[in-house]
């Protein structure tokens, strides 16, 4: 790990960053795993997050993220959006905790097209 300058010398991910990286990481396990499991093809995966950070006022925190899930493959779209919905209201432990501090929107993009968005909702 590392911090920003002129903390550190930016050579490694901050502990935010791993933050976001544990939760794109749990998010897709959650989604390729139920995937599978309706044997959906996929050819390509990718999970981005954008986010949002208070400004001026320390600690810095999370304000928003915004998680983009970009598929490519032989998946049927409905499928893709009800696991991506049932990992991110039910499964995925990450988005659980961070959603109780931060509101989490995700957006769906399927062959290069936008098919579906959401938000993180764990009843809590």
């Amino acid at each position: 790990m590392d911090a920003k300058k002129p903390f550190g010398a930016e050579s490694a991910l901050s502990p935010k960053d791993l933050v976001i990286c544990g939760l794109c990481g749990c998010t897709a396990m959650d989604v390729v795993g139920l995937m599978k499991k309706h044997k959906q093809t996929i050819e390509e995966f990718e999970v981005t997050a954008d986010v949002t950070m208070t400004e001026k006022v320390h600690p810095l925190v999370f304000e928003r993220i915004e998680l983009l899930f970009m598929l490519k493959g032989a998946i049927e779209p409905a499928i893709l959006l009800e696991s991506i919905h049932l990992s991110q209201t039910k499964f995925c432990g990450v988005s659980a905790m961070l959603s109780k501090a931060v509101p989490i929107h995700y957006s769906v993009s399927l062959n290069g097209e936008t098919i579906g968005s959401g938000k993180a909702d764990f009843g809590g």
